[in-house]
């Protein structure tokens, strides 16, 4: 088993190398003058199971062509088995046809990996779970669930929480970790005038003198959670809180969450985090390097992932 990190999110990979106890491969990934990208691979992988961490994160084009490039280096040199991991996977918003004449860019970006030499992929919290139907390889997508009901468990204990979720395409989400928790659910009903804007309308449940947790795939703008954290506190709850798997946080995000009602927003790690991100006083991160690690650990030795979930 051998463990290769590409340019995106080298301290999470170094985190899952050493929780496997096992040396990052040495490679080199750099750029030419003209900022091509090339990749050499320093050590023989023929016949070895290789994991290639990258995160298709901003600039998304310069790391999504690091990690293709990258498989094929080590398709090339013959590795028995590659498996592209994959924290955050790009594009994953652009999953349907929104409008005519429109791309599914989900989709062509799975084709790439696939064409590139992936045998497998694992991600994290796809935006959509059906983007695994778009690979013709072996997909396993993992949860933040269970590393945000520890960390509320612990951070709320004996708090009256309920758990939130910022729309209704997310209520299987919140769901799922309000049920691990035993607690109730509420949900925001939003309305989007155009592309990156929102408009919160109502608050489906009960929020009245509670802690609210709201719970996300994604933050990017931060304009949807902010919107939603203020209409929680208009109804009457006691503070508002978020808990988002990936933190994009791009343009004025982490100005705009610390402006905010928000009391405290934990992201994970799987999105390295920016000097705004790591000074800001309302933002933490919760490392997914443990869970990682042994997901990948279970892959190499042919062992159910999915019990990890049970």
């Amino acid at each position: 088993m051998k463990i290769v990190a590409a340019n995106s999110n080298r301290p999470l990979a170094e985190a899952v190398a050493a929780k496997l106890n096992l040396p990052l491969t040495r490679a080199a990934i750099r750029r030419f003058a003209d900022m091509e990208v090339f990749v050499e691979i320093h050590e023989n992988v023929r016949g070895e199971d290789v994991f290639v961490i990258q995160s298709t994160s901003y600039p998304a084009n310069d790391n999504l062509m690091e990690l293709l490039i990258t498989l094929d280096a080590l398709r090339r040199g013959s590795a028995r088995r590659i498996t592209a991991v994959i924290p955050y996977f790009g594009y994953a918003r652009q999953d349907r046809k929104s409008g005519p004449r429109t791309p599914i860019s989900a989709k062509l970006v799975a084709n790439l990996i696939t064409e590139a030499g992936a045998n497998r992929v694992l991600t994290m919290d796809l935006h959509a779970g059906q983007i695994q139907g778009f690979f013709d390889i072996p997909v396993d997508n993992l949860f933040a669930q269970p590393l945000f009901s520890r960390d509320i468990q612990e951070r709320y204990a004996g708090r009256n929480i309920v758990i939130v979720s910022p729309d209704v395409g997310g209520v299987l989400r919140a769901r799922a970790i309000a049920t691990r928790l035993n607690c109730d659910l509420a949900i925001i009903d939003k309305r989007r005038e155009r592309a990156g804007t929102s408009e919160v309308m109502n608050v489906i449940g009960d929020v009245d003198g509670r802690d609210c947790i709201l719970v996300d795939d994604i933050v990017d703008s931060g304009g949807t959670l902010v919107n939603a954290a203020a209409a929680l506190i208009a109804g009457g709850a006691s503070s508002a809180s978020v808990y988002v798997t990936h933190g994009v946080l791009s343009g004025g995000a982490v100005a705009r969450i610390a402006a905010s009602p928000i009391e405290m927003l934990a992201i994970t790690d799987s999105i390295l985090a920016t000097e705004a991100v790591r000074l800001a006083n309302n933002i933490r991160q919760i490392t997914i390097a443990p869970l990682m690690a042994e997901a990948m650990r279970r892959i190499s030795e042919e062992t159910s992932v999915s019990s990890l979930f049970d």
